[in-house]
């Protein structure tokens, strides 16, 4: 599927929901979201549904807070799950990493679908 709309403003074609949990909403948070999802789903159009859960456990002072950002993403025949989980002040460096594992295991289902990866048979030695 490829983005509808003119220069000025690209529409996603899939859907696209955002939770936040233990974190309030943030606007910058989720437009960060929205970008990393347009790239996705100008990556792939194949995507049916993409949902995004940004979590955070334990307050530690010294050693930042525990974010953990999940991406379930729905392609036809499989289901693409993410979850990312860092140690870091600056939750944007989290849902950066958490897109980018994505579309490595998006590239992964892509070339299993057509039939680019080999798979290897057991090893009929013995030691």
């Amino acid at each position: 599927m490829q983005p509808i709309g003119n220069l000025d403003k690209i529409i996603m074609i899939i859907p696209l929901h955002i939770t936040f949990l233990n974190i309030p909403p943030s606007d910058a948070i989720e437009a960060e979201i929205r970008k990393r999802a347009e790239k996705l789903d100008q990556f792939s159009g194949h995507i049916v549904h993409c949902r995004v859960t940004v979590d955070v456990a334990g307050k530690h002072k010294h050693q930042g807070r525990l974010y953990e950002v999940r991406i379930d993403l729905t392609v036809p025949g499989a289901e693409i799950v993410i979850s990312h989980e860092h140690r870091n002040e600056d939750v944007l460096v989290v849902i950066r990493d958490a897109f980018e594992a994505a579309i490595r295991k998006l590239e992964d289902h892509i070339r299993c679908q057509r039939g680019d990866v080999k798979i290897h048979e057991g090893h009929a030695g013995g030691a």
